[in-house]
């Protein structure tokens, strides 16, 4: 009985590994549900659009600094053109750009009104 149950899970791993080597090639296989996933470009911020995101949300260069997990000078450096943002940075302007209230939305920060 061991031995038969050893032979129907090792059958079962090489039925496996064959569909996923199949798979891999491209072949479509019964049963197996795919999507299509397309990842938009990274946008670019130059030092000009870096300053409006910040102005637009009303933040000091230091509140913004502590926002993105950088320092004053990394953000002074962004918006003076010295350096540029990279991938998550560029990628995180680009949803503040669309979302005003993300910040807060996502509790990032917290806003009293008076």
């Amino acid at each position: 009985m061991k031995k038969q149950n050893e032979n129907k899970i090792y059958k079962s791993i090489i039925t496996g590994l064959n569909q996923a080597i199949d798979y891999e090639k491209g072949k479509l296989l019964k049963g197996v549900r795919t999507r299509r996933v397309t990842i938009t470009p990274i946008p670019h911020y130059d030092a000009k659009k870096v300053k409006s995101i910040r102005n637009k949300l009303g933040m000091s260069q230091l509140m913004f600094a502590k926002v993105m997990g950088v320092s004053k000078k990394t953000v002074e450096a962004w918006e003076s053109g010295r350096n540029e943002p990279q991938g998550p940075a560029q990628r995180m302007f680009g949803l503040l750009e669309k979302e005003n209230d993300l910040l807060e939305k996502y509790e990032i920060v917290y806003i009293e009104k008076y």
